[in-house]
């Protein structure tokens, strides 16, 4: 496809995510597995129940432009699960392990943040404002996933890997 229009670009990008919230859902089950501390592994398994959902939304959001999820492959996310995954295999103390995967984690959501804040504005853009506010609830999720980590980061996972 050549992408002339931004909306060309939102279709591409929607692609890319569909891509990435895929890919995710491989990942974050290995996560939680890998997680030593309870509210990280509950936390990683929770996302996976909202990254199924994004993933859905985002093919249905396709579906209705009367496009494909297609084969595109979203290299961002794979480098980004590949390093959670280097996290998994360190030879690591449980406490050092868990910080690494929040940082993980975190990078995760953080391209996602990016991502979907675009995508929403192009949604808006385009007049898409069923797609704007179902891209707006993702995102709102994304944040508060962020801020998740960042409080068991904060008030207990840092703390016990100083140790």
């Amino acid at each position: 496809m050549k992408v002339k229009t931004l909306a060309d670009v939102f279709v591409e990008q929607l692609q890319d995510m569909y891509s990435a919230e895929t890919q995710l859902t491989k990942a974050l089950p290995k996560m939680a597995k890998a997680a030593s501390h309870e509210g990280l592994s509950t936390a990683f398994t929770n996302h996976l129940t909202e990254t199924k959902e994004h993933q859905q939304t985002v093919g249905e959001i396709l579906e209705s432009l009367g496009k494909k999820p297609g084969r595109k492959k979203c290299a961002a996310m794979e480098g980004l699960v590949k390093e959670g995954a280097e996290v998994i295999e360190e030879d690591a103390e449980d406490d050092a392990r868990d910080a690494g995967l929040v940082v993980a984690a975190q990078k995760v959501e953080h391209y996602e943040i990016a991502s979907y804040g675009c995508l929403r504005t192009f949604a808006t853009l385009l007049g898409h404002k069923d797609h704007a506010r179902s891209l707006s609830k993702i995102l709102e999720q994304e944040k508060a996933a962020d801020v998740h980590l960042t409080e068991l980061a904060m008030s207990v996972i840092n703390v016990e890997a100083l140790a």
